[in-house]
């Protein structure tokens, strides 16, 4: 399980298949210094010490030391992440048996596997998303049509968060000016009125409901219509000429 900063890395992040290239991630407290045994600059000089975000040559080397690939590697100290934590990632040739060798190396140099969407748990956890983009990556990423990926990467962008937060703030700040006026009736707050507040509540509910009007919409782009195909199949008319 997750504890805190854990290093862990990323089993792949490109597909198991021969491709061009082949990316592996790492994440956590640390992930440059273990990127350091398995990999070597042509400089000599660590991949901490690399300018940020920018990739740079070397060598990327097996549990026994020998150089199976020929790479870049990408260093992205936190908070600036994708995860809020200092990330390395090794671009590789698409090679499921160098892509393999460097993540067992890396294994015996002291990272773990990372598990289902941990990445995108840490990002969460470490505030660069909140709930409802976190949610989204998955749907973007298993998108089928350009509709439900479009859809999925508004929403990984933020547009559900933008229209739920007017809302939440202005619920937020009616609760904290009614339990004030409660709490401290001695202090200069201006009292609360009834009528403010239902016409504030009524403006909230009608945006929620707007909002919960799109749910079908959004429903059939990622999992499509249910439809039923009835009748008899493979049916063959013969037609014959009257005077046959």
């Amino acid at each position: 399980r997750l504890v805190g900063s854990e290093m862990c890395i990323r089993d792949r992040s490109t597909g198991n298949v021969v491709s061009a290239i082949g990316i592996i991630r790492m994440t956590g407290a640390g992930c440059a210094e273990v990127a350091d045994k398995v990999f070597t600059r042509m400089n000599g000089k660590p991949l901490a010490q690399a300018p940020e975000r920018k990739l740079v040559l070397g060598d990327l080397h097996d549990a026994k030391g020998r150089v199976i690939d020929q790479c870049c590697a990408i260093f992205t100290p936190g908070p600036n992440s994708y995860t809020g934590e200092d990330t390395v990632e090794f671009h590789c040739h698409g090679s499921p048996a160098v892509l393999a060798a460097g993540l067992d190396a890396l294994y015996r140099s002291g990272a773990r596997p990372a598990q289902r969407g941990e990445f995108t748990k840490r990002a969460f956890l470490n505030g660069r998303m909140d709930l409802t983009r976190a949610e989204a990556v998955i749907d973007l990423i298993e998108a089928e049509t350009a509709e439900a990926a479009a859809n999925a990467a508004g929403q990984v962008g933020g547009r559900l968060q933008k229209r739920i937060e007017p809302v939440y703030n202005d619920l937020k700040d009616l609760c904290s000016h009614f339990h004030a006026v409660l709490d401290y009736p001695d202090e200069d707050i201006e009292d609360f009125g009834l009528k403010s507040y239902e016409s504030s509540l009524r403006k909230n509910a009608k945006d929620l409901y707007n909002l919960l009007n799109t749910y079908g919409q959004g429903r059939i782009m990622k999992q499509g219509v249910a439809a039923a195909i009835v009748g008899k199949p493979n049916v063959c008319l013969l037609y014959t000429s009257d005077a046959a």
